[in-house]
């Protein structure tokens, strides 16, 4: 499969789109966090019925995210890609319009069956059509997007709730996809070549899957980039608790979150790519590591020495998600590398890993330490260290091949 050369002002305009791609998976997640208590109390759901709404939906986004990529290896990555789209807005509409907590558990669980498309199919759809070094630069703005969503959200949330309250919250994600939808069928490309498809066939597809969930050192750079995000990801998925009840922050408060987050990728992003080409991926990756490992230390430091204050709450989240936005891109690249006829599954393989320890810590770890800023701070800490084990181990272990 062969890269295609592209111009400078179109790579940068498909960067765009397949980076608002990767957006909206997280912008279901987190939008509706901070609107948790006017649910409740509107459809008289209790507190376990409200977490279920999350568990859910992070539960049907990680198996589906499994098909997402084989599915597009097979028929094109954009059939794929407006398919989601469009189901997640009527998915949307069906959470706007719910009665009763039941049926709000039903339509996010439709949610998370096809939110995973953009995020899937984005990275896929970026190694097709751009050479390493190019597709690195190209992940560093999509790494901003898939960052910045989830700490975005919550705020964007927040205000949309105070003002037209909870179901404007999931009309407002039917009309970004919708938006997007339009844009997507206008300007994507195919990136997918008929001559590069691959079979649906059942017994391959799960062949495949089975060496690659096997295989010591593609599940290890999997989780060498799953853990690190998860050890910013259970701040905004504690958004209610650490940002209203620790920082005592109003839902329209919650910008302070986003403004570290974005602060953080923007630059670590920025810096991804003007290193790309320039300086070795894998050193620009333990700078990466070295950079967050600092932030987690002196997260867990801070939080020891001083009350709790909104200052030292968020400087070491935005120096954190800085490391990470330096260490993403080139993990992505090299994961998704080890299996070139098959990136699409290999991209649905990276993301599912990525949700279930996202649902593992949504639904177990976050309840758990949520009501200590301390407990919080430790268990990023050993979230990131999790991940940076995995990254010093993956190139030590074999790579199993696919049989094709």
């Amino acid at each position: 499969m062969s890269e295609q050369p592209i111009h400078r002002r179109q790579r940068l305009a498909w960067a765009l789109l397949l980076a608002s791609l990767s957006a909206i998976g997280p912008f279901a997640i987190d939008t509706y966090l901070p609107a948790f208590e006017g649910i409740s109390q509107s459809l008289q759901a209790t507190p376990v019925q409200m977490q279920q709404s999350l568990s859910i939906y992070l539960i049907a986004f990680a198996v589906m995210n499994l098909f997402h990529g084989a599915i597009s290896d097979a028929v094109g990555r954009k059939p794929v890609v407006l398919a989601g789209l469009l189901l997640f807005a009527i998915s949307s509409i069906g959470c706007a319009m719910a009665s009763s907590i039941e049926a709000l558990l039903i339509y996010r669980f439709l949610q998370g069956l096809c939110a995973g498309v953009g995020m899937v199919i984005s990275r896929a759809m970026v190694r097709d059509l751009f050479p390493p070094d190019d597709a690195q630069r190209m992940l560093s703005i999509v790494t901003i997007f898939f960052g910045v969503a989830p700490a975005i959200a919550p705020w964007i949330g927040g205000l949309v709730f105070v003002r037209w309250g909870w179901e404007a919250v999931f009309w407002f994600l039917a009309g970004l996809s919708i938006v997007l939808l339009i844009l997507h069928a206008a300007l994507l490309p195919e990136s997918l070549q008929a001559q590069d498809r691959r079979s649906l066939a059942v017994a391959p597809l799960f062949k495949a899957y089975k060496t690659m969930a096997s295989s010591p050192r593609f599940v290890l750079l999997c989780i060498s980039s799953a853990m690190p995000f998860n050890g910013f990801f259970l701040y905004v998925l504690g958004a209610a608790q650490f940002l209203g009840v620790h920082l005592r922050l109003a839902p329209d408060q919650f910008y302070w979150l986003f403004l570290a987050t974005v602060l953080g990728m923007m630059l670590g992003s920025a810096i991804s790519s003007r290193l790309s080409g320039r300086f070795p991926p894998m050193r620009q990756v333990r700078v990466g590591l070295w950079i967050s490992g600092l932030a987690s230390v002196l997260n867990i430091a801070l939080t020891m020495i001083f009350p709790a204050q909104v200052w030292m709450a968020i400087v070491p989240i935005a120096l954190y998600t800085l490391g990470w936005a330096l260490t993403v891109p080139a993990i992505t690249v090299r994961a998704i590398d080890l299996y070139p006829s098959r990136r699409g599954m290999a991209s649905s393989m990276q993301s599912f890993i990525g949700g279930v320890t996202n649902s593992l810590m949504a639904g177990l770890i976050v309840p758990a330490v949520m009501h200590s800023l301390l407990a919080m701070a430790i268990t990023s800490a050993l979230a990131f260290s999790f991940g940076v084990i995995a990254w010093i181990t993956h190139s030590r272990v074999p790579l199993k091949p696919l049989n094709e």
